[in-house]
């Protein structure tokens, strides 16, 4: 019937009121139901692009559908690995894409007629081979089913269920609606379950991603940082930190091969590696860069290094030490002997002095040498901080004087004995001197000197090492008792030295301050606390 039929046949000649109004209420109805058809679609159809709740849009799309449709039972039978799993149940079940393996189903026949004809089919339950679910449509008086097929774009999803407690023949109209609806459910359960499954391995990633302790940034082709895990974010000099990186991640965009690199900020040491990120032409639209803090580490491989070092070094020492002990001693006897037999007045007697002075001086570095060779003895004791001074300047006087630096002392008699390892505090001051050295080395200075002075302040014993040498720049001062800072060429130094000096006064309770002025000289304290005297 066309319009204009429908409209003579409401106003014409051959129409009544009767008619009128029966046709108007049975157009406003069709109306009313092709709206609520409509408006079911709908409602599924704009959740198909968004973030599902699944369980609320089949809540919606049941309760209007009763508006529609006669049913008194209604449930989802989804394959779940090729098995059906009951997903939900109408009026009072629930839904859940997580699917139980304790609900899983049995097929039946007739189920998979449905999915093969891809049409629904019509079935009566007492007929049905026994499987879970059919005692408790008994219990609920359904007599009939009809089975609807959910095929999504790529596969098959299952079926939808519609029980009736009355045989009834379903309409044609309503069986092509039901065909038109579940096409567009069987699509948005099939987004459902992927957006699920990629929202897992999302969360997955995002969860490893923030895991890592060590730190992840990624950057895009510009080398602005795209994203980045809790510990890049937390890292207090992370903008110095991608200014360091850009040359590697534009060298991982070009060349399109991962990289590496060790980055020195201030007192933190980063080993770099960069990945490329690719798409599926193999086009570089990414670079991922993996930082690893290896500050601690370097410093345990340095102090085994210089623990093997002076382990060397200080066998060594002993070993000549003791060479030297047989010939002084006889050298130091023989003297002795002779000065005892030969007269004052003798003109030999000078000499035979000579040797015994020079004798006990050399006795006194072999003292020092085997003193400097039990470095891995860290025993605390009282000892002299003085004696301690005197130690090292029988090793260093030589190189000192060749060096043409003179040397001041002025060191308080009355100083307490401190607690501490004698040989560690001696590294100490050598490597104090020795920096002092080489900073002398460097200068123009015509008249070198450096001043060494002990004394006590507040509870702290202080030993005071004083150059006149090339100074150090302000902006370099907090740098200094970094691990491999140094203003030495590399085969002068490693920048160890200080770093050292420090870990071992801060073991004995104490630190190491610095004053200096670039072009006039450095003065650095060893201040070492006081405790309670014991001699002997």
């Amino acid at each position: 019937m066309n319009k204009h039929e429908l409209i003579d046949l409401m106003t014409g000649v051959k129409s009544s009121k009767k008619t009128y109004y029966t046709e108007l209420k049975k157009t406003v109805d069709q109306l009313k139901k092709k709206n609520m058809q409509l408006e079911i679609i709908n409602d599924i159809t704009k959740n198909m692009n968004m973030e599902i709740d699944i369980q609320e849009i089949l809540r919606n799309v049941i309760e209007k559908l009763k508006q529609l449709i006669t049913f008194d039972d209604s449930h989802f039978v989804i394959l779940y690995e090729e098995e059906p799993a009951l997903l939900h149940i109408c009026p009072n079940g629930h839904c859940d894409l997580e699917m139980d393996p304790k609900n899983m189903l049995h097929p039946f026949q007739e189920f998979s007629s449905a999915l093969k004809e891809k049409q629904p089919i019509q079935v009566e339950v007492n007929q049905l081979p026994d499987f879970p679910e059919k005692d408790r449509l008994l219990s609920l008086e359904i007599e009939s089913l009809l089975l609807v097929p959910l095929y999504g774009k790529s596969k098959k999803i299952g079926i939808w269920t519609f029980g009736r407690k009355k045989k009834k023949t379903w309409h044609e109209d309503e069986l092509e609606f039901l065909e038109q609806l579940s096409n567009q459910l069987a699509l948005t359960l099939e987004n459902a379950q992927l957006y699920k499954e990629v929202l897992h391995s999302k969360q997955e990633w995002e969860d490893t991603f923030k895991a890592v302790e060590d730190m992840i940034i990624v950057f895009d082709h510009k080398g602005t940082v795209y994203q980045s895990n809790d510990s890049a974010r937390g890292f207090s000099n992370l903008v110095p930190l991608i200014e360091k990186s850009q040359n590697l991640i534009q060298d991982t965009f070009s060349f399109n091969k991962p990289g590496f690199q060790e980055i020195l900020l201030h007192d933190t040491i980063l080993e770099m590696h960069a990945y490329p990120i690719q798409n599926k032409e193999h086009q570089v639209y990414g670079v991922i860069a993996y930082y690893k803090n290896v500050t601690e580490r370097r410093q345990m491989e340095v102090q085994l290094l210089h623990a093997g070092k002076l382990g060397a070094i200080g066998e060594m020492a002993a070993g000549i030490a003791h060479e030297l002990n047989s010939p002084l001693t006889a050298i130091l006897g023989n003297s002795q002997i002779l000065l005892r037999k030969t007269p004052q007045d003798n003109p030999d007697y000078m000499l035979l002095d000579d040797i015994k002075i020079c004798g006990d001086r050399c006795r006194q570095i072999v003292k020092s040498l085997l003193t400097f060779s039990r470095q891995d003895e860290y025993r605390f004791h009282y000892y002299s901080i003085n004696e301690a001074i005197h130690q090292v300047l029988n090793l260093l006087k030589f190189q000192l004087g060749k060096k043409q630096i003179s040397l001041h002392l002025s060191l308080q008699e009355d100083l307490p004995f401190i607690k501490g390892s004698q040989p560690q505090i001696e590294q100490i001051i050598i490597n104090l001197l020795l920096n002092a050295k080489d900073a002398l080395d460097e200068s123009a200075q015509t008249e070198k000197l450096i001043s060494i002075a002990t004394y006590s302040e507040n509870k702290f014993m202080v030993v005071q090492v004083t150059d006149n040498g090339t100074g150090i720049e302000q902006e370099r001062l907090p740098f200094i008792f970094h691990p491999f800072h140094t203003t030495k060429d590399r085969e002068k130094g490693t920048g160890l030295g200080l770093s050292v000096s420090l870990g071992i006064a801060k073991d004995h309770g104490g630190k190491i301050d610095v004053l200096s002025i670039p072009g006039h000289g450095s003065t650095f304290f060893l201040r070492l606390p006081i405790q309670g005297e014991e001699r002997g």
